[in-house]
């Protein structure tokens, strides 16, 4: 038991005066002569007897009654803590991610959620609050009513870790209060088990949220599958969770209308493929129907028909190779010599290779030098006899020169598998044994900046990168080198290109850190846009003489396909989709968990911890008892004889 004015319990030393009264009688006796002193003797013992009784009843009493008004007075109260010394903090984090939206046995399990603190917690009780986009720090549930009745879901993701770290940073003072941290959360498994370090200061509540069925249909992905001259393929490939279904229509929209549907049968994973023409440019849509979660039912994406690779080969040899690996499907190819370029053309390209040039001519050097200045891609093959001079002027500015040409055969053994160029896509697993490529002559190259994308078997590199520079240390002539008939040549030219001018992909996942260039010269002050609807989005962008540099990361929010617009003009359009990771309906195990408060359902977790802090005011009871003793002794005082 504790009290509210312990000073008030010396009082009690009051209950000495009562005590000192009844034991030191002052009221002074005085005899009377009587005739029959044997009677009289009788009848006095029998009443000092009674009386005696009757004091020592009403003394106690009278203690007791003043005891009950000095306790009442203190105020005393029960509580499993030191209530009047500590202070109680509460943080709650609510999970809005997409897979709340799974149906509970009372509805969505995020909205069902919110019910539940909005009923348990306190309206005026002062609490933190947070999901996974948004912060209610030092507020009240009366404040933020109405913004939990209308929260949505959201594509951002806290991991368990993390939410934890975030929930510790929003209380004030661990030390002298009681802390308690409450999850509401489905706790969907992401990709290892969970293991949480709790703080001793904090007392950790999780409400696992289970829905009903783990049935789930979701459109996983999409990608052009095969080009055609007249011909795109688009493969689509859906994946569920739960039992097999026999036919889950797909439906194909550009911009709003139907232009393909079809069904498949769903066991695990399935795809199926629309065939589009390959010069129309789509804003589509594709659609299924499932009752579960929404958030994965369509998945957007865009195709321009204009979004192709400008690149300028200048050449003294033959490029009859580049012709091949630049299709006209994807790149616009210009093949020129020296002689005949026209410099107009330079402005307008992405990526300039200079293909065994002996010499380089010093208007050329300077223009290409503010060419790659400007964001543009440079690739260098020289040829065997160069001529130092010029190519020291342009290979300056790369930090790099060419030294005396080694005149030794040299195999190309190693590959930098973690480059950008090889990285994705071209190797599924490191290659140990296959034909290496080989040169008989190779130019001994300085260089500091630059890393190595490919070397011989002494580890001197066969082509160098700096920044967007690609030089090779060799030509690549059919006399000096068959590296034209290696594996090697598509991915290292095709993807030096890719990365030259990074087209708009079919679509890109929000939350993600997104790159992609837009082909467009922008006048003084102009800038674009990201346009859907009512959504205008300014995204971080650089500007060079012919693309722009566009980045995403936090913007846009929604999914859906927007508008690339410089003022009013439609440039492009760029598609952005929510991350399908919350379709999985795979949850943690929290049995394991120690030190953790564990429950399904929220207002058990806050029955819990209003339990822990309540209050227990006993002063009530104390003023009863005092006017029950007051109603005892009048009664001893009137009737006991």
């Amino acid at each position: 038991m504790q009290f509210k004015h312990p000073e008030l319990l010396y009082a009690l030393f009051l209950l000495l005066i009562p005590i000192i009264v009844h034991l030191f009688q002052l009221r002074k006796f005085k005899k009377v002569a009587f005739t029959n002193v044997a009677f009289l003797k009788e009848a006095t013992l029998k009443t000092r007897k009674n009386s005696q009784i009757k004091k020592w009843l009403v003394l106690c009493t009278r203690l007791l009654l003043l005891a009950s008004i000095i306790f009442a007075f203190a105020q005393p109260f029960t509580s499993k803590i030191d209530a009047i010394n500590i202070k109680k903090e509460t943080v709650i984090y609510l999970d809005n991610s997409f897979s709340m939206q799974a149906k509970g046995n009372k509805g969505e399990l995020l909205k069902r959620a919110v019910q539940d603190i909005i009923n348990n917690v306190p309206e005026n009780e002062n609490i933190s609050l947070f999901t996974n986009d948004a912060v209610y720090k030092n507020t009240t549930i009366k404040a933020i009513k109405n913004d939990l009745l209308q929260l949505d879901y959201t594509a951002n993701t806290l991991t368990i870790e993390a939410a934890l770290l975030k929930s510790n940073t929003l209380l004030k003072n661990k030390t002298n209060s009681l802390n308690n941290i409450v999850f509401v959360s489905d706790f969907q498994y992401n990709t290892s088990d969970l293991t949480i370090k709790n703080d001793s200061l904090v007392n950790l509540h999780f409400v696992k949220l289970q829905p009903v069925n783990s049935n789930n249909i979701s459109i996983d992905s999409t990608y052009i599958s095969n080009i055609s001259p007249t011909n795109i393929e688009l493969t689509v490939q859906l994946k569920k969770n739960g039992e097999k279904i026999e036919s889950v229509p797909v439906s194909l929209f550009n911009n709003d209308n139907l232009i393909a549907k079809t069904s498949v049968e769903l066991n695990d994973k399935a795809s199926t493929i629309f065939t589009l023409p390959t010069y129309n440019s789509i804003k589509g849509k594709i659609v299924i129907d499932d009752i579960n979660l929404r958030f994965d039912n369509s998945l957007y994406f865009s195709i321009s028909s204009e979004s192709k690779i400008n690149v300028l080969s200048i050449n003294e040899n033959d490029d009859s190779f580049l012709k091949r690996i630049y299709n006209t499907v994807e790149f616009n190819y210009t093949s020129t010599s020296t002689n005949q370029l026209n410099y107009n053309l330079i402005d307008n390209q992405h990526i300039i290779i200079l293909n065994e040039l002996s010499s380089i001519p010093n208007a050329l050097i300077s223009t290409i030098k503010a060419f790659t200045n400007q964001g543009g891609s440079l690739i260098i093959i020289p040829s065997t006899g160069i001529t130092k001079s010029s190519y020291d002027a342009l290979l300056l500015n790369y930090n790099t020169s060419f030294n005396n040409l080694i005149e030794t055969k040299k195999q190309i053994t190693n590959i930098n598998y973690s480059h950008p160029l090889y990285s994705k896509d071209v190797f599924e697993k490191q290659v140990s044994n296959f034909q290496y490529p080989k040169v008989n002559s190779f130019y001994n190259v300085s260089s500091s900046g630059a890393s190595a994308v490919l070397s011989y078997e002494d580890d001197k590199a066969f082509l160098y990168q700096n920044k967007n520079t690609f030089i090779f240390s060799t030509a690549l002539n059919s006399d000096n080198s068959n590296f034209k008939n290696s594996p090697l040549i598509v991915p290292t030219f095709y993807n030096i290109a890719k990365s030259s001018f990074k087209i708009p992909q079919l679509y890109y996942t929000i939350g993600e850190e997104n790159r992609f260039d837009v082909d467009t010269q922008l006048q003084q002050d102009d800038i674009l846009s990201l346009v859907n609807n009512y959504i205008n989005i300014i995204p971080k962008q650089q500007y060079f003489n012919n693309k722009v540099i566009i980045n995403t990361s936090e913007n846009p929010l929604l999914s859906g396909t927007y508008s690339i617009k410089n003022r009013t003009i439609d440039i492009a359009n760029v598609s952005y989709n929510y991350n399908r990771n919350e379709s999985r309906l795979v949850y943690n195990n929290l049995s394991n968990l120690k030190d953790i408060s564990v429950s399904d359902s929220v207002t058990k977790i806050f029955d819990t911890i209003k339990s822990d802090s309540k209050i227990n005011a006993l002063w009530k009871w104390f003023v009863i008892f005092a006017l029950a003793l007051l109603i005892i002794e009048m009664l001893i005082l009137k009737y006991f004889k």
